[in-house]
């Protein structure tokens, strides 16, 4: 394992970082990437050992540290890496919040790492949340000088939020700021309502140290795992100094590096532009972006692309290769017009040289692969209907129940309306009466569960016979990582793989469709591709699966973009209006959904604007004008 390679080298020390002030690595996945950190802190750990001293640990929380925990709590277990020369300080802590409450970071810490190794607990230090209103400021003093008498912050770990914080030190922050409470941005506080089933529930002050007191650390380590990380990561890294993007602070630490995933670097430039950068090694994807992103900058579509625009715009070498942009202009211009199918499953009796989809068999049987209820029609809703009107066997697998982004209000009017049907049932009395008697943090019982589970899935089977699926196509799996009744998801087990595989056993696929809106290594959406992918593995030995392809789908919160998509299904009008009823029959999610995330717009607002949004890029390139467009990436076995 390269410990080395995320060591400082130098920001802008090479000609394709010279945009970038922050060093920065980029790693395939956020697990490789969390490993190698976990063991960069065990060196340092081990190291002061060695001396004899105390190693001054500043830790973080949220979804981004979580595997980096994983592996120290590893070897602590399998390796014999003690903890007992570690001093931790934390980052920050919600105000008010109890330490025994299950959303506190004293409850985080706990549970992912201090309950697991052989730290002393008197070296534990986290941001009280109960401390007395007339005690913060002093208490606040007090951490920051706590941390001087330890001898200050050897390695601090952070992970970054939308709003460019670092802690809780939202836009305004002053660089010199030490640790102090807080009032939570708006957007913070969205990003954490998924942890707390509801905006509502979460808190409006923290208390957190601050850049002052970050900066002074040795060694800074900054993580930031996907696309919903990347606008801001490029903020951070590219952009000037400012108190509205506070990591950015970061600018001016000697020793700082911010370890990225694929998704959380897109927006660099050397990631999402590198022809501006350096030469290229052209490939033919890359050829492609390049021309979309040149055809969108000048304004013209593909083919009226001349040898100016490509020298002007770092694309020259690109020219050399095909000898004019006419030659060039007419390859793009045919490969997108091909990735246009009205045919998904392929089309029968025709030349499939060109088509994204193979023509036999001519009828395929089909998994659509759903991380929640509802995931299928608001992201491929039209491409279900394309399936079912030409003939193919359409099975939608549900991967999870759902349950948990089902409200209590929504649950209440359910069991009501099923007490006046059924006056006296003591089972459903009894379901009124724990929703009546649930506290603010509860954990829904396996009774509410269970009925939210049942909610989900009735809503579910509606929307599927209206789209003309039998009943008999419709399958809940209920993958097990799923049920702890909290928004923290186990890992994924043999079981959940076994129900996945048995599935793709019995129907014998030639065509899977799966989910690929990732925001987290941590999220639903990941543990559902993540389960596949690994039951893919299981079964590529089988016969089927040498006929079967898998095509990636997106849309509920990201689309993607022009040069990635190998199968764009078009909609007409009429079939805009069918996928958002499809929509509507998930009426527990509309008119206020629980994970709603940063995006007001209902569910089928949000799918139609990206279906036209998609057609209407299409059409700027100088394809066809079509209403709305779903897009699908290949993925390759």
């Amino acid at each position: 394992m390269n410990i080395d390679i995320i060591k400082h080298a130098g920001a802008g020390q090479f000609e394709d970082t010279r945009f970038e002030k922050i060093h920065n690595v980029v790693f395939d996945d956020s697990l490789e990437a969390s490993k190698i950190v976990a063991h960069e802190i065990a060196d340092l750990i081990k190291e002061k050992a060695k001396q004899k001293k105390n190693c001054i640990l500043g830790l973080a929380t949220g979804s981004s540290p979580i595997d980096v925990y994983e592996e120290l709590v590893r070897m602590h277990n399998e390796e014999g890496l003690s903890f007992k020369n570690v001093i931790t300080f934390n980052l920050d802590e919600y105000y008010p919040m109890e330490k025994e409450n299950i959303q506190s970071y004293w409850y985080f810490m706990h549970e992912h790492l201090f309950n697991h190794i052989d730290i002393i607990p008197e070296n534990i230090n986290i941001p009280d949340g109960m401390i007395e209103p007339d005690e913060v400021k002093q208490f606040c003093i007090d951490y920051d000088m706590k941390i001087i008498d330890a001898g200050g912050l050897d390695f601090q770990l952070l992970g970054i939020g939308r709003t460019g914080h670092i802690g809780f030190n939202e836009p305004g922050s002053h660089y010199n700021s030490g640790t102090r409470n807080i009032t939570l941005d708006h957007i913070t506080r969205v990003d954490a309502a998924p942890s707390f089933l509801g905006i509502d529930n979460v808190p409006r002050v923290a208390i957190t140290m601050g850049i002052s007191t970050i900066r002074k650390a040795k060694r800074i380590v900054l993580l930031a795992w996907g696309l919903n990380k990347a606008a801001v990561v490029k903020k951070a890294i590219e952009g000037e100094i400012t108190s509205e993007i506070p990591s950015s602070y970061l600018q001016n630490h000697d020793n700082c590096t911010f370890v990225l995933d694929e998704g959380a670097s897109q927006e660099l430039i050397r990631v999402k532009t590198p022809w501006l950068v350096k030469p290229c090694k052209w490939n033919e994807e890359l050829t492609l972006k390049a021309a979309v992103w040149l055809s969108d900058l000048k304004q013209k579509s593909i083919l009226k692309l001349t040898d100016t625009d490509y020298n002007n715009n770092g694309m020259s070498n690109l020219l050399v290769e095909h000898n004019s942009a006419y030659n060039l202009n007419i390859i793009l211009f045919n490969k997108l017009q091909h990735t246009i199918t009205g045919w998904p499953g392929g089309k029968p009796n025709a030349d499939d040289t060109n088509r994204p989809e193979r023509k036999d068999p001519a009828q395929k049987r089909v998994i659509v692969f759903s991380p929640h209820p509802g995931d299928d029609v608001i992201s491929m809703g039209g491409t279900i209907d394309r399936l079912v009107e030409q003939g193919h066997e359409v099975h939608i697998a549900y991967q999870t129940s759902g349950n948990i982004a089902v409200s209590d209000e929504e649950a209440m009017k359910f069991a009501e309306v099923t007490l006046a049907l059924n006056e006296g049932n003591p089972v459903v009395t009894k379901l009124i009466e724990s929703l009546n008697s649930k506290k603010e943090y509860d954990i829904d019982n396996l009774e509410v569960r269970k009925l939210k589970s049942v909610i989900r899935r009735k809503e579910s089977i509606a929307a599927n016979r209206y789209l003309g699926i039998p009943d008999k196509n419709i399958h809940f799996l209920d993958l097990p990582f799923y049920e702890t009744g909290t928004p923290s998801k186990n890992k994924l087990s043999d079981e959940d793989l076994k129900i996945m595989k048995n599935l793709i056993l019995k129907i014998k696929p030639h065509q899977i469709y799966a989910s690929e809106d990732l925001a987290s290594p941590h999220s639903t959406h990941k543990l559902c591709l993540n389960s596949l992918f690994s039951t893919i593995k299981l079964l590529k030995d089988e016969s089927f699966m040498k006929d079967c392809r898998i095509w990636l789908y997106r849309g509920a919160w990201y689309e993607w973009d022009i040069h990635e998509i190998e199968m764009a299904v078009p909609m007409s009008p009429d079939q805009v209006l069918k996928k958002r009823q499809a929509i509507f029959y998930h009426q527990s999610q509309k008119d206020g959904a629980l994970f709603q995330g940063d995006d007001s717009r209902e569910f089928w607002m949000r799918a139609e604007d990206r279906n036209r949004e998609t057609a209407e890029k299409y059409n700027a390139l100088g394809l066809a004008d079509y209403a709305a467009l779903e897009a699908f990436r290949r993925y390759y076995l």
